[in-house]
């Protein structure tokens, strides 16, 4: 923290040495900060129109999204993209000057350690050498008790010194320097003494390292230190309105959410500024009434560079927001266009049958032929999408019924040939049983031949052939033979 302390405290020492002034120094802190941070106010100001801008679109989509939520902030972003809008840019470089206040605080707070570089026993010593535990208890900057405390703590070893560095010791510290005891105090602190000197806080009649307090007529307080915290109050509120006033210079319509957030904090800050003017050393009050004056100037200087660019951007929105509407307008008038025709139709198609669709239509399937799939009056036999070669070929289709009645022939013709056989084993009863009849193709070529001149008659190699190949139909001709038996 020391570290950024270290400019602002050599910026406002700087100031202090050339005008031995410590009100003056603290009005030139704050011209030279608002003039570095004047970028960051345009920036600010740019972003905060922009948004003063948008808030008749915004009421729009509030009112045609207000109840879905997620939907509303989803149109709003896509509106902040569309316009190129930050929302939060002007809020974000308005925090600047708060950070430079806290800043000052600390400056002001401190001053042996920012503006002479002293060491926390650096600081012991000098309060040991002002007697700086009966002076602070008999002025009231610490109580009696405390200091007691600090006392024994300091004799049992606990504490380097009964000097605190808090809350705005060092102030009180640094109004007991005067001219008498400055060389003496200097000589106490050797080399370190150079950066002592005697600090001068009064500023037209004001000290302005005191608190300001509201009993002003009581011994120790100022009525212009009373009267300083209201000023700034004042100030402040004027600000804010002449803040408010540039924001709408290019407000079109009004919006009533904008508007009691601008109210709320046209209240607001002036509060602020009165409790912070009771409850901080006058210094800051100096600075905050300085840099209320240079803002409201630079506001107005804001406004000025502004308005041409802002006055092209209505325009240019004034031009998008009529393309928009026409746009509406005409797909408004292509919808009703279309419900017309629609309805044209309905009327020239009612009363009206749709023509049915075929069943034996062509089918549309690519390679499919609707007489490759036909078997006599069966068009679609092998199915709607047969395709002969899909799978490697056509089957030949052979009638069931031509396989039934070849069966029966091959089992009557087998019948006939086991009687055949029987015939020729009562003949020779030292031949084994084995009938086997013809085949159907043989039977056919020499059906009425007798039995017992079939056997000698048919050649031994074509009579085993025809054996093999209906041997077993001969089996189950021969069990019904001998059921028949």
């Amino acid at each position: 923290m020391g570290i950024i302390l270290k400019p602002f405290a050599w910026l406002l020492l700087f100031f202090y040495n050339l005008f031995s002034s410590y009100g003056l120094a603290l009005i030139l802190f704050a011209i030279v900060i608002k003039l570095i941070l004047f970028p960051v106010t345009l920036k600010s100001k740019k972003s905060m129109i922009q948004t003063t801008m948008l808030s008749g679109k915004m009421q729009q989509l509030q009112k045609q999204y207000g109840k879905d939520r997620e939907r509303y902030s989803l149109e709003v972003q896509k509106l902040y993209e569309r316009e190129k809008v930050n929302p939060m840019g002007g809020c974000l470089w308005s925090l600047i000057p708060m950070v430079v206040l806290i800043g000052l605080y600390g400056i002001i707070r401190e001053p042996l350690t920012y503006f002479m570089s002293l060491s926390g026993e650096q600081i012991q010593l000098l309060a040991t050498q002002l007697n700086w535990t009966e002076v602070a208890v008999s002025s009231g900057w610490v109580k009696a008790d405390l200091m007691a405390k600090l006392v024994e703590q300091f004799n049992a070893g606990e504490i380097a010194g009964t000097f605190q560095t808090g809350a705005y010791n060092q102030l009180y510290l640094v109004s007991m320097i005067t001219k008498e005891n400055l060389a003496s105090l200097q000589a106490a602190l050797g080399e370190a003494g150079q950066n002592l000197f005697v600090l001068n806080f009064k500023f037209l009649g004001m000290d302005l390292s005191k608190i300001p307090t509201v009993a002003f007529w009581k011994p120790g307080g100022s009525i212009l230190l009373f009267l300083l915290p209201l000023v700034s109050t004042a100030v402040s509120f004027l600000s804010m309105k002449v803040s408010m006033a540039t924001n709408q210079m290019n407000k079109q319509e009004k919006n009533e959410q904008a508007d009691r957030t601008n109210r709320m904090m046209l209240w607001t800050m002036p509060l602020m500024s009165l409790w912070i003017g009771f409850t901080v050393p006058a210094g800051l009050s100096i600075y905050w009434i300085a840099q209320y004056f240079i803002t409201m100037g630079q506001e107005v200087i804001c406004g000025k560079m502004l308005k041409k660019d802002y006055e092209a951007a209505r325009e240019e929105a004034a031009r998008r927001d009529k393309e928009e509407k026409e746009e509406e307008k005409r797909r408004k008038e292509e919808a009703r266009l279309e419900r017309a025709r629609r309805l044209e139709e309905e009327k020239k198609n009612r009363g009206k049958k749709k023509p049915a669709q075929r069943k034996d239509d062509e089918p549309d399937q690519e390679g499919v032929n609707k007489d490759d799939s036909r078997e006599g009056i069966r068009a679609y036999a092998r199915g709607r999408a047969y395709i002969p070669d899909r799978f490697g070929g056509v089957t030949p289709y052979v009638n069931p019924n031509d396989l039934i009645q070849a069966q029966l022939q091959a089992q009557a013709t087998g019948k006939g040939g086991k009687k055949a056989k029987k015939g020729e084993v009562k003949e020779e009863p030292g031949q084994e049983r084995n009938p086997k009849p013809a085949q159907e193709a043989p039977v056919q070529e020499a059906p009425a031949a007798p039995p017992e001149e079939a056997a000698p008659a048919a050649p031994a190699p074509e009579m085993e052939t025809i054996e093999v190949e209906v041997e077993e139909i001969e089996v189950e001709v021969a069990e019904d033979e001998d059921k028949e038996v």
